[in-house]
């Protein structure tokens, strides 16, 4: 699969002067939620009204989904508001029920992606339509998985693609409920840069406080669109609560958005730079993430040091993590000079941390 420019016919087809907007609630409940959300969204920057019909839930016991039923509430939707419709679909016979439904566009679930077989088999019964195929990125962050699942779809001669940046599962906890990983979308991103990509700023967040945080940051990567869940009762949602926002809201979000335009050459450099800043800001916080888990380790180390009444420091250790760094320092441009500042700092913040554990 190579770039091309046609990778963006169907999104451009939209005629769009901002990002593509899909909204619509994590699921399907009943007819008349489905309708009433459809109703608040249409004179908005939304063009696709999106709503899970089959919910594949981690644990069972869960609302899993009202199943087919619901995507005749999806269509009479797209009758009434002209929105065009999306759900997600895990296996044939979930395509071949929306294909009968008129879905307009399918995605793909994390939890599908990661299963090429899966992958292959949706593939093959999409296989002579003319649908839009979103693939949502695998459940662990694995790019060539991601993209992978693109190109089988690709290989099924289905052309209308793009894909979805949902975030990637950790046993850690950290802000998010889905670790962004943002360099991994960065780089499917600089690979094929007209392939559509999207977020889904929603099961990233994990709750709707930061969701416009989100979507900013992907408007400063050069992001195609956004799927955001939304529900005129979010609180009392049937899954997802946490994580859903209002029509109201979504509609203060969007304007509230800095989009970047091109506008002229002077515009179009500026637009590069700052994604290029934003791509910096991203790593830079993933270093700071990274020197974090570090020192929790150098701690350790330290408790472990002090019960065996050994030394904090250990030269022949520090000697051979140097020449280790040194020598992949190289590997990546960087002058040994550098790595040495860099490596001394980290190493005396460690010294210090173990120091403390000594005291205590």
């Amino acid at each position: 699969m190579e770039n091309k420019k046609e990778l963006r016919n169907w999104l451009d087809a939209f005629g769009l002067e901002h990002p593509l907007v899909i909204a619509g609630p994590c699921s399907a409940e009943t007819e008349d939620q489905v309708l009433k959300i459809a109703h608040e969204l249409k004179d908005s920057d939304v063009s696709v009204l999106r709503a899970g019909i089959w919910k594949p839930r981690t644990r069972p016991g869960n609302f899993e989904g009202v199943g087919a039923l619901g995507l005749k509430w999806l269509q009479k939707a797209k009758e009434e508001t002209g929105l065009l419709t999306t759900t997600e679909v895990a296996n044939a016979n979930h395509v071949d029920l929306a294909l009968q439904h008129d879905v307009d566009i399918l995605w793909i679930g994390a939890r599908t992606t990661v299963s090429p077989f899966i992958v292959q088999e949706i593939a093959d019964a999409l296989k002579g339509t003319d649908k839009t195929v979103l693939i949502k990125n695998p459940v662990n962050p694995d790019l060539s998985l991601w993209l992978g699942a693109v190109e089988r779809f690709h290989t099924a001669d289905i052309a209308n693609l793009g894909v979805i940046h949902r975030g990637f599962s950790t046993y850690e906890k950290t802000r998010y409920r889905n670790n962004p990983e943002w360099q991994i979308a960065v780089d499917l991103q600089n690979r094929f840069p007209d392939l559509p990509l999207i977020l889904d700023p929603s099961h990233i967040a994990g709750r709707r406080d930061i969701i416009f945080d989100l979507c900013q940051m992907a408007l400063d990567l050069n992001y195609d669109g956004l799927m955001v869940e939304t529900h005129y009762d979010p609180d009392n949602a049937w899954s997802d609560a946490k994580q859903q926002i209002t029509p109201d809201r979504l509609k203060e979000i969007m304007v509230e958005l800095t989009i970047r335009k091109e506008e002229g050459q002077e515009q179009e450099f500026k637009n590069k730079l700052n994604t290029l800043r934003t791509q910096i800001d991203v790593i830079d916080h993933q270093l700071i993430e990274t020197l974090g888990k570090r020192m929790k380790v150098a701690d350790e180390i330290g408790t472990l040091k002090k019960a065996n009444n050994v030394a904090v420091l250990q030269t022949k250790r520090w000697n051979e993590i140097l020449g280790k760094m040194i020598l992949e320092g190289e590997q990546h441009q960087l002058s040994e000079e550098f790595i040495l500042r860099v490596f001394k700092a980290i190493h005396q913040e460690s010294i210090n941390h173990q120091e403390k554990i000594y005291k205590q």
